[in-house]
């Protein structure tokens, strides 16, 4: 008979390993996932599977022939056919399942039904992409991986591809710019749009890339990355200014554009482009992102010569949206509220944006402006982020695509830093020179004190 010592010893181990679980299923979520969550995942998986697509409607009726084999050779009961499996892969965050669609499936009908996989399953999360006509992929969180930002390892990459955030899958969201060249950033006091901005330009920062900025309130949010940015203007007067210089800049970039772009009968078709991205590498301007703060601040009048410089930049704005994707300029508007309230041309000019991404709002309506157009179901996410979860948003373009996405935690000095060491990556741009901004030399920096640098006054 085992006596009360030997109890004691045998399960203090025990307790004790059943407390660190219990410990790191709260504070460290991706310990306990790897350790006990997964294998328990795995094998529901695996015994409930063909039980699970029954219950959940993912099967389908046999062929004849299959019905038939099963009937006279196997001499079994003709059961429905449930997706085939193709491959399972587990993983830090949770699981990859490659399923093949029998005929009269769909992958809207699995999306459907991830919410019942969700819970049959035991995970946080099932999301579902298609990988090619008939396969998509069951993309499973073990956790909620939006609640500590841990971006992963393998990030996209490719010219003008910008990853940023990542999204409830536990993969990354990127900005592609050759793909959605123009955006439009939308968020309430505190929600996390500084932080996805701050965190763009961090990464923006390290190419090869012209970053102009537009930051109408007295230039608080990006004077401090002034030394890696070719432009900035601090109230509407230097804005207005600006955007004619990039105007002026588009104009010449179509120009050399159609010197090269090989028109003539004897031109290979290979080397005709309709985009700077056609051109051999020693002519092709370097692409440029305009970084505009508050967006509202542009709209704003107080006289009758306030809306004339007001119009005058807003239709310039709108030319570069409409048109100046074809040469490399790429524009990404924030704001807290962007509509048909702010004035004429603001719909107009919200309807080039392809790119949304919508942080936590105070009202419908401003959901409603960002991803109405999307999909109602994005515009209900978005308003029904918590306010103690900054840097959580929707994000969503005009593909109907849409899912939940978080900033990764990033300082303004953090970001200031990547700035000053990227300083010799700012591009010649003649056209832009006037509202080059001055930064002054770093003496003895103090602690985590960022210089400030004063933009060059705008000079008739």
């Amino acid at each position: 008979m085992v006596d009360l010592a030997t109890l004691i010893e045998i399960g203090t181990p025990l307790v004790g390993a059943a407390g660190g679980l219990g410990y790191a299923k709260v504070k460290a979520p991706g310990v306990y996932w790897s350790l006990v969550g997964l294998p328990v995942a795995l094998g529901r998986f695996h015994f409930t599977y063909a039980s699970t697509m029954d219950v959940c409607g993912l099967t389908v009726a046999p062929s004849r022939l299959r019905a038939f084999m099963v009937r006279n050779v196997a001499r079994r009961e003709v059961q429905p056919v449930p997706p085939k499996i193709r491959r399972v892969a587990g993983s830090a965050t949770g699981m990859r399942v490659r399923l093949r669609l029998p005929a009269g499936l769909e992958p809207d009908d699995v999306a459907a039904a991830s919410n019942r996989l969700r819970h049959a399953w035991g995970v946080h999360a099932v999301h579902v992409a298609e990988i090619k006509p008939g396969v998509v992929e069951l993309r499973m969180t073990g956790y909620d991986v939006l609640r500590t930002v841990r971006m992963p390892r393998r990030l996209p990459s490719g010219p003008m591809v910008v990853p940023v955030a990542l999204r409830e899958d536990g993969t990354a969201f990127a900005r592609n710019y050759r793909e959605i060249p123009h955006a439009l950033t939308l968020g309430a006091n505190q929600s996390g749009k500084s932080m996805y901005q701050r965190n763009l330009i961090k990464q923006l920062a390290k190419l090869p890339v012209a970053l102009v900025g537009i930051d109408c309130k007295r230039g608080v949010e990006q004077t401090p990355y002034a030394p890696r940015l070719s432009a900035l203007a601090t109230d509407p007067e230097q804005a207005a200014g600006l955007l004619d210089a990039l105007v002026g800049e588009m104009e010449s970039r179509f120009d050399l554009l159609k010197d090269y772009q090989g028109t003539a009968l004897s031109t290979p078709n290979g080397e005709i482009t309709s985009d700077i991205w056609g051109l051999p590498e020693s002519v092709r301007p370097v692409p440029v992102v305009v970084l505009v703060d508050e967006v509202a601040e542009l709209f704003l009048t107080a006289t009758k010569k306030d809306e004339e410089r007001r119009d005058r930049m807003v239709t310039q704005l709108i030319r570069l949206a409409q048109i100046s994707r074809a040469v490399g300029i790429y524009l990404e508007i924030c704001g807290q509220r962007f509509g048909a309230e702010l004035g004429k041309g603001a719909t107009m000019l919200r309807a080039q944006l392809t790119g949304r991404v919508v942080h936590r709002v105070n009202d419908k309506q401003t959901a409603e402006m960002g991803l109405g157009d999307i999909s109602p179901e994005a515009m209900h996410a978005a308003t029904a982020i918590a306010a103690d979860r900054p840097g959580v948003a929707v994000a969503g373009d005009a593909s109907g695509g849409w899912t939940h996405i978080r900033t990764p935690l990033t300082s303004i000095t953090e970001t200031a830093a990547v700035c000053r060491a990227h300083a010799d990556l700012v591009p010649d741009l003649p056209a832009l020179a006037l509202f080059r901004p001055d930064v002054p030399p770093v003496l003895a920096p103090a602690g985590d004190a960022v210089p400030l640098a004063r933009p060059r006054p705008v000079t008739e």
